[in-house]
């Protein structure tokens, strides 16, 4: 090396923290598999093969809720009981690892970059020095919304449909658990079919699936500022505005489409189409219960369903898919693209342009992962398209609706969805953080020239 040159000494990897979170889940998964394989998890006699203890434990962390085989007959109550936990440590560490890539990405960057970094992970920034504040918040708001709605649960199966208090309270356990979790794991073969125009079951877990789904930032921020929503972030008002938007035309699309068909909720009584219409667009957005078979749904709803899993729920959430904010952030360039204007802004502020293309580049490959998720599926399996793509979406967004053909699939089929599955629980959440970590300032700039687009 010549003299006066000094060596600029090597900065860390700065993904070592994701990449403990990588492992993690693995290990979760790893655990799981070992748990669903003994034979006390199964009903019948010896254990489950390997290939679908090893599914299962892989839906059941990445809180998707595909099912290669009934729950509700397969697994014991052993078995049943370790799907739950997996559920809730799966939810759990989602979002607590999320807080905890927060204060990493704030320690890693500079001033400039924290506050950069701060809007960006959707965090405030009275709360990125304090992991345990924000576990505890965490936890503590989980634990709370899942007693509601387990209680609510409970009472409607014991004092309504006459379930044991014992058979009840397990019920309401687990699909409560399940709901906040975004997972569509169910007891009953059928899903939820059987509860089809209950309202007094479905809207419950509904709520619990649109509040698990809208992520713990925008709760943390709504508790400390309830009544200023001129004071909130962005990050919240993007999320909320998106979120009511989606639900809404979800809710009017897919009940519409639906509305006469018989093998679904056409044949229902008014109120029951407006609840199945309701409970499908709030399902389709990352928890995967149904109350209808969706081999029965229109191609046209199954689109829609496509889309709305897609994009799944609020960061930060045991929600799946690649985010409202995104969404939202990528209507924002067309729409000031559109209008001519070089400035991309959301109430009254501008997005930073590395937000934009992060956005772009989570859109983009989540977009590339299933359409070659979905060509494999369809070479490799004798599936249509319209049912190859809805399985491989539901996969990727953590949501686990399925039209029925999870169980049929081949080796290859599965792997590529358990693939899809893992890929879609912690890929967006590291691939999030490391473009910020990566984000740097140029000291230079190349000289400017437009390609012919269009």
């Amino acid at each position: 090396m010549p003299r006066g040159i000094l060596r600029t000494p090597a900065r860390p990897f700065s993904l070592r923290p994701a990449q403990i979170i990588v492992a993690g889940f693995a290990a979760a998964i790893l655990l799981g598999t070992a748990l669903l394989s003994i034979p006390a998890a199964t009903e019948g006699p010896g254990g489950a093969p390997l290939t679908t203890a090893a599914f299962t434990a892989v839906s059941a962390v990445t809180v998707t809720g595909m099912a290669s085989v009934d729950t509700a007959t397969y697994w014991s109550p052993f078995g049943q009981a370790a799907i739950l936990a997996l559920v809730q440590l799966g939810g759990l560490g989602i979002v607590t690892s999320a807080s905890v890539l927060i204060l990493v990405v704030s320690r890693r960057v500079g001033l400039r970059g924290r506050l950069t970094a701060q809007a960006e992970i959707h965090a405030s920034g009275g709360d990125l020095g304090s992991l345990r504040r924000i576990t505890l918040f965490i936890v503590g708001f989980t634990l709370a919304v899942e007693a509601i709605v387990v209680a609510a649960v409970t009472l409607r199966l014991w004092l309504g449909l006459g379930r044991s208090f014992g058979q009840a309270v397990w019920q309401g356990l687990f699909h409560g658990v399940a709901a906040f979790n975004q997972a569509g794991f169910s007891l009953y073969s059928d899903n939820l079919v059987g509860f089809a125009t209950d309202a007094l079951i479905l809207v419950p877990l509904a709520l619990a699936v649109i509040v698990g789904g809208v992520g713990f930032p925008v709760w943390l921020e709504l508790r400390r500022r309830p009544r200023s929503p001129s004071r909130w972030s962005i990050h919240t008002k993007l999320t909320l505005v998106t979120t009511g938007t989606l639900l809404v035309l979800g809710f009017v699309v897919l009940t519409s489409l639906e509305w006469g068909n018989d093998e679904t909720f056409g044949g229902d009584s008014v109120a029951g189409k407006l609840l199945g219409g309701f409970f499908a667009a709030v399902t389709a957005r990352n928890a995967g219960f149904n109350t209808v078979d969706y081999a029965d749904m229109g191609t046209d709803s199954l689109l829609v369903t496509d889309m709305l899993m897609f994009v799944g729920g609020g960061s930060a959430s045991p929600a799946g898919g690649i985010k409202v904010t995104t969404l939202a952030v990528l209507f924002l360039i067309v729409w000031a693209e559109v209008r001519g204007e070089r400035e991309v802004a959301a109430f009254d502020r501008a997005i930073p342009s590395a937000t934009l293309r992060q956005a772009l580049t989570i859109a983009v490959i989540a977009l590339n992962a299933v359409v070659l998720a979905t060509l494999i599926l369809v070479a490799s399996n004798d599936l249509g398209l319209s049912s190859a793509l809805f399985e491989c979406v539901s996969a990727f967004s953590t949501t686990g609706l399925s039209t029925g053909v999870t169980g049929d699939l081949d080796t290859t089929g599965q792997a590529i969805l358990m693939i899809l599955m893992f890929l879609g629980r912690v890929g967006p959440i590291t691939l999030g953080v490391a473009l910020v970590l990566r984000e740097r300032e140029r000291l230079f700039s190349h000289p400017e020239e437009r390609p012919i687009v269009g």
